[in-house]
């Protein structure tokens, strides 16, 4: 089956591109996702329209990515945890504990886009990337300090 993708899709191909997919690839995941359309004539015919179309709606969700990224930079995240001598803290701080701290102060973030590898699990200064859009990433400063 012929389609056109409306979005990049790993190892198939980037927007805008006409590709030949198995059937059912093309009607159990890319159509019901929207991540493709039926390369019809009529589709191909308004192929830049719909290209166009798809541009702006990138740029919009690019700008909040950057307002949002704008207003993580200017928070900082300080928490205050029981620790050992050698500063490795009892229990640790993870993405539950970001994300409800990003909410708090009006920033709704999907915990999936906090880019934190392990939990934090000792005191100091940290940097927490969060990733809002696929060109835009906030950092977050976290500073865990003993109780």
């Amino acid at each position: 089956m012929k389609i056109i993708l409306m979005d990049d899709v790993p190892a198939l191909g980037r927007r805008g591109e006409i590709r030949d997919v198995s059937d059912g690839y093309a009607r159990n995941y890319l159509l019901p996702h929207k991540l493709a359309l039926h390369a019809t004539a009529a589709n191909l015919k308004n192929l830049d329209q719909i290209k166009a179309s798809q541009d702006a709606a990138t740029a919009k969700l690019t700008a909040q990515a950057h307002e949002q990224a704008r207003a993580i930079e200017a928070l900082h995240f300080t928490q205050a945890r029981q620790a050992s001598d050698e500063g490795r803290l009892f229990g640790s701080i993870g993405k539950a504990d970001v994300a409800a701290f990003l909410s708090q102060h009006g920033v709704a973030v999907e915990r999936r886009r906090i880019v934190l590898d392990e939990p934090i699990k000792s005191v100091g200064d940290f940097t927490v990337p969060v990733r809002l859009h696929a060109d835009v990433t906030g950092q977050l400063k976290v500073s865990v300090t003993r109780e």
